[in-house]
């Protein structure tokens, strides 16, 4: 007989939540991960890179966040840039700057960076423009990239010629060889690619020497959160699910994997410890960039919403484009991230309508589809179903419990729960913090 004693399948360890994007991007995630890194002990990016933009408003003081997470405020936290995020190291540090002049402090001891994660090249970003020129020249339109190096990133990612943090923070002389002949490679296949290698070098051993002391195993570190004592675990989700690689509206979308996979594949964390798993979503919809966008309205409901909502991206300065709530899209969503919850943002925007509609379903000559098309000609297509409401024409900024808002209101917000089949437990009515209505 072996004297061992039989262990549970699953040792119960702390369980992840996640905060996803459900449209496309700019749903206000910052501020969800915000609500909930108040008494988060760690908080963790896994996927994309300075491409995402996110507003934190803490007493008054607006934070722009594009690589650190959002929990980088709270003192009590730890911060992970984890391995699926592409680090512009030029980018990370004036970010820095920037929130350091506006009172961020002590971040360097609340930082941690993932060794494995890949390095964005000042080249990469150089690329980055040059491709979104050539497509423009060749075919008349762009993909709209942020241009911020991160589709070339991953690009070098998936051909295995990237460079990563460990490489960095190794043998620099063998660093630089790499780094050498990554930068020739990218110069022979783009002639008119300059890349100032000498002086990219000397900068990046200077970023070696600040990082090294955040950098970790992220493996190990994760695994150590997920086993240790209890700990409250945040992954803040970057893009969003309509600009997934794989789900997104293909080729229109972002190079990584911003549905709930990637949490798994961007901290090498199991399935098993991902607990609650929250999308957030405005009341209407946005999206930046070119692309099929069913409900926008081209119109005076449009521009209405561009400016009451202030719809303009964090990273890129561009105008957003406007429509109404699509919950096609939002099923969707449900469907590969698996919600447990939506956080509803920005109904405040929809308070002057004289009525709101809400996208049900997509027809294809005539007849209602199933399911969101993979296709963007298809997409440009489809005709879109709504269910038509009356605008409850209040004021619900001040807005605090469910009961304060407006029973046209409260009845928007129950056609949409219902509709996708998962729990709102906020609901936003404002910028700051105390704007978001918590339900249960």
């Amino acid at each position: 007989m072996c004297g061992g004693v039989k262990r549970s399948r699953l040792d119960s360890g702390n369980k992840v939540a996640v905060v996803l994007g459900a449209q496309w991007g700019d749903e206000g995630k910052g501020k969800v991960v915000d609500l909930l890194a108040t008494e988060s002990d760690i908080v963790c990016r896994c996927q994309g890179g300075n491409n995402a933009g996110h507003t934190v408003v803490v007493e008054g003081t607006e934070y722009d966040f594009h690589l650190l997470p959002s929990g980088i405020i709270n003192t009590k936290c730890i911060s992970l840039i984890g391995n699926g995020v592409v680090i512009h190291l030029p980018g990370l540090f004036e970010e820095i700057d920037k929130n350091e002049k506006k009172g961020l402090k002590g971040w360097e001891k609340r930082l941690v960076i993932s060794d494995r994660a890949h390095i964005v090249f000042d080249f990469h970003q150089a690329l980055d423009g040059m491709q979104e020129l050539q497509r423009q020249a060749q075919e008349g339109k762009n993909i709209g990239t942020t241009k911020k190096g991160i589709g070339p990133t991953y690009c070098c990612k998936a051909s295995r010629t990237g460079l990563r943090i460990c490489d960095l923070l190794a043998d620099f002389k063998e660093f630089s060889t790499k780094f050498k002949s990554l930068a020739q490679q990218y110069q022979s296949m783009y002639p008119l690619l300059k890349v100032d290698v000498e002086g990219e070098l000397k900068k990046l051993k200077e970023y070696a020497e600040r990082i090294r002391p955040m950098v970790r195993d992220g493996v190990y570190f994760m695994y150590d959160a997920i086993h240790g004592p209890p700990k409250k675990i945040l992954v803040e989700g970057a893009n969003a699910a309509l600009l997934d690689i794989d789900f997104g509206t293909y080729p229109f979308v972002t190079s990584s994997n911003c549905t709930v996979g990637g949490v798994c594949t961007g901290l090498g964390i199991p399935p098993a410890y991902i607990g609650d798993v929250y999308g957030v979503s405005k009341a209407y919809t946005t999206r930046v960039g070119i692309g099929a966008f069913p409900t926008e309205q081209v119109n005076a409901i449009g521009e209405l919403l561009q400016t009451r909502g202030h719809e303009v991206g964090v990273t890129t300065g561009r105008k957003r484009r406007c429509g109404w709530l699509d919950l096609v899209i939002l099923r969707y969503a449900h469907m590969i991230n698996g919600f447990t919850a939506i956080a509803l943002t920005k109904l405040d925007i929809l308070d002057v309508l004289d009525e709101i509609k809400v996208a049900i379903a997509y027809k294809l000559n005539g007849k209602r589809i199933p399911h969101f098309p993979a296709n963007m000609e298809v997409l440009q297509k489809v005709d879109v179903e709504y269910e038509v409401f009356p605008g409850w024409k209040t004021d619900t900024s001040a807005a605090r419990k469910w009961n304060d808002l407006p029973p046209k209101a409260q009845n928007y917000i129950r056609f949409v729960e219902n509709h996708i089949g998962v729990p709102i437990k906020w609901v936003g009515v404002g910028k700051s913090r105390e704007c978001m209505i918590q339900m249960f």
